[in-house]
């Protein structure tokens, strides 16, 4: 036999498909394997450019790599470079390949030869095992995510874990602020955070946006990101937050092709278990910071209704002093002093009773476009010329549901906060936005439905976060002595939450805050006409004053009688009952709301409703507790003047009731 014939036996032998390609790129022999691998008949291989046996898309890069490869030829082991190569049959089917390259001397000059193998089945195997080693590396970050107590240590661990798998360069966890920015780098593997921070303020306002549309971003410039570093490839993978990414997860490669399509799965789950952990943490959070809350809220409700029982005694005695003392000056300018104290003791037990949701609300339909513009001129008076408020309110914003004059309240102690967060001038936004709220918006204790949002933003100093965990705690202040009660933001959510809405506060340091106020929309921006104001004085009509507390009872019976009414008094609702059913001339019920043990203000109110149905009835309370297990329609139905209530207070609301 001769050696032609050997080799050619030989071709034809070997179980790899076999193609001998000239200095043109044609195929100028082909074994029986290399036809059947690539579906061609016999034969029918010869004469092609050898670029036909691969997708369309690789044609022209392989064309370059071919002529470079003929340029200096040399022995190429099959799957010496690592890289995925893919062949194409005649019929278009793809398929993964491996191939190994040699050149060959012959009569004709340099061949190629290539030997080219189907990898298929190697390659499921070899992804199926990849896969459950990474399905493996979820479960156990999911393992550690539930029984972790502590997300920084779970932050710190995952980096190591995922670079290790991945046998990547790098892997780093930064957080995103309000603007779109890297704000800190708490984790990272390969590199220091700063090194990361450097690498991100440089081109991260362009490639943010794409990231800021919760979308992973495969990086093949990495230039983009580090352009002082030899990575061939990257990934940002967002962590998602209630409304905007939270944070991204960020791998670097050194090596081509080292972040695949399995190895990109394995960063985007670790990066749902990252946010999904940082989102629960949060969410425990609130709701531990609402429970405290509303423990202290309760205990400060009670303080606040002692205390405003306390005061209605001394306000009382001292405007009877008054009325006793006209003309003595001296004695007039020490009771005015002493009413003054009064009131300011009633203005802080009011802001206390703000923050326990107790306060007396009064809610109609507000139109935020017609509010807002008329704060606005408002403000921008008392801001001064350092700080630019902005007024943002489409007209198309619906109308709130809320006590205008509390709203008012709120938003203007909100945009004076911000003031002092601009030591140096800055900007101001106050606006009003249409949102719906659904259950998976995560804000905790809130009834999905329609709202309004009212937003207080500014580009101040901020807060940092651990103020930020106290900035509605009572008494909580960050001002100097003397410049602040640390009730502001305190009444402002109490009034939110009392409305049905919420509060939410966002801030960075350096970067400003955000305050908004979600309120509930209203059915109808209508609001009645307020009727004409009647007499404040009485014409002897008789009024039954229904109060458990001896001195406060006396002041209100001391008032009446100055006012020209005729008083009856009970200590109890037992012994109301008794005196309204024996005095069937009373024209009006003067009730506290709490009366101690047994039925309430409320519940008496209905009893005597039902008997004697012209029964006017007025309702006067420090700290309104029981109204919660009461129907609000019942409530809605009784006016309530709050204590400590001034002498002519008291005229004008029995006026109203009787007028």
């Amino acid at each position: 036999m001769s050696q032609g014939s050997l080799l050619a036996q030989l071709f034809e032998i070997v179980p790899d498909a076999l193609i001998l390609v000239d200095d043109g790129g044609k195929v100028v022999q082909a074994n029986a394997n290399a036809e059947r691998l690539f579906g061609f008949a016999t034969g029918r291989l010869l004469g092609l450019e050898v670029e036909a046996l691969m997708p369309m898309a690789s044609r022209h890069r392989h064309g370059l790599h071919r002529q470079d490869y003929m340029a200096s030829p040399r022995i190429r082991q099959m799957g010496e470079t690592g890289q995925s190569l893919i062949g194409q049959r005649l019929d278009g089917q793809q398929f993964p390949v491996e191939i190994a390259l040699s050149p060959v001397d012959t009569e004709h000059g340099t061949r190629y030869l290539a030997s080219i193998r189907d990898v298929s089945e190697s390659q499921r195997a070899r992804q199926a095992i990849i896969r459950a080693r990474y399905d493996a590396l979820v479960a156990r970050i999911g393992h550690l995510a539930l029984e972790s107590t502590d997300e920084n240590q779970l932050i710190q661990t995952l980096p190591p874990l995922l670079a290790a798998e991945l046998d990547v360069d790098v892997v780093a966890m930064a957080l995103i602020g309000l603007d779109g920015m890297i704000t800190e780098v708490p984790a990272s593997f390969g590199t220091e955070p700063e090194v990361i921070r450097t690498w991100t303020a440089r081109q991260w306002s362009a490639i943010s946006q794409e990231l800021l549309g919760d979308r992973p971003m495969f990086l093949r410039d990495v230039s983009l990101l580090a352009e002082d570093e030899a990575f061939a490839e990257g990934a940002l993978i967002p962590l998602l937050g209630r409304d905007r990414p939270a944070g991204v997860l960020i791998g670097l490669s050194r090596r081509p092709n080292g972040l695949d399509h399995d190895a990109l799965h394995l960063l985007q789950s670790s990066a749902n278990l990252l946010a999904a952990l940082m989102q629960r943490r949060r969410t425990e959070e609130e709701l531990a910071h609402a429970q405290r809350l509303d423990a202290i809220g309760q205990l400060t409700g009670g303080v606040a209704h002692d205390f405003n029982n306390l005061l209605t005694v001394m306000s009382g005695c001292l405007q009877l002093l008054e009325i006793e003392c006209q003309d003595r000056p001296g004695a007039q300018d020490l009771i005015a002093g002493g009413l003054r104290s009064v009131s300011r003791g009633a203005e802080l037990t009011t802001k206390l009773l703000a923050f326990a949701r107790r306060q007396h609300l009064t809610p109609g339909g507000v139109v935020p476009h017609s509010l807002l513009q008329g704060l606005g001129t408002m403000l921008q008076r008392t801001l001064g010329d350092m700080v630019r408020l902005t007024i943002d309110c489409p007209d198309s914003v619906p109308a709130a549901y809320a006590d205008v004059a509390h709203l008012e309240t709120a938003l203007v102690n909100l945009v004076l906060n911000a003031r002092d967060a601009l030591p140096a001038g800055g900007d101001i936004t106050l606006s009003a936005q249409e949102r719906w709220v659904t259950a998976g918006d995560g804000l905790p204790d809130m009834a999905p439905g329609h709202y309004v949002v009212f937003c207080v933003e500014d580009n101040g100093i901020g807060m940092s976060a651990e103020t930020l965990a106290r900035a509605i705690d009572p008494f909580f202040t960050t001002k100097d002595s003397g410049r602040g009660s640390g009730l502001g933001l305190s009444m402002v959510y109490g009034f939110a939450r009392q409305s049905n809405g919420y509060l939410g506060i966002d801030s960075q340091p350096g970067r400003g805050t955000a305050v908004a106020i979600y309120l509930p929309v209203a059915r109808s921006a209508d609001s009645p006409a307020a009727p004409a104001r009647p007499s404040l004085r009485g014409d002897g009509e008789t009024v039954l004053v229904v109060e458990d507390e001896s001195d406060v009872r006396a002041v209100a019976i001391a008032f009446l009688q100055s006012l020209g009414y005729r008083p009856l008094s009970a200590d109890s609702a037992t012994q109301a009952m008794a005196v309204l059913s024996e005095n069937p001339d009373i024209s009006l019920l003067f009730s506290d709301v709490i009366l101690g043990n047994g039925m309430n203000g409320y519940a008496l109110a209905q009893w005597a409703k039902s008997r004697h149905p012209g029964l006017r009835v007025l309702m006067t309370s420090g700290y309104d507790e029981s109204a919660d297990a009461v129907d609000a329609d019942l409530r809605d139905r009784f006016e309530l003047l709050r204590k400590p209530y001034r002498r002519e207070g008291l005229a004008e609301a029995i006026r109203t009731c009787l007028w």
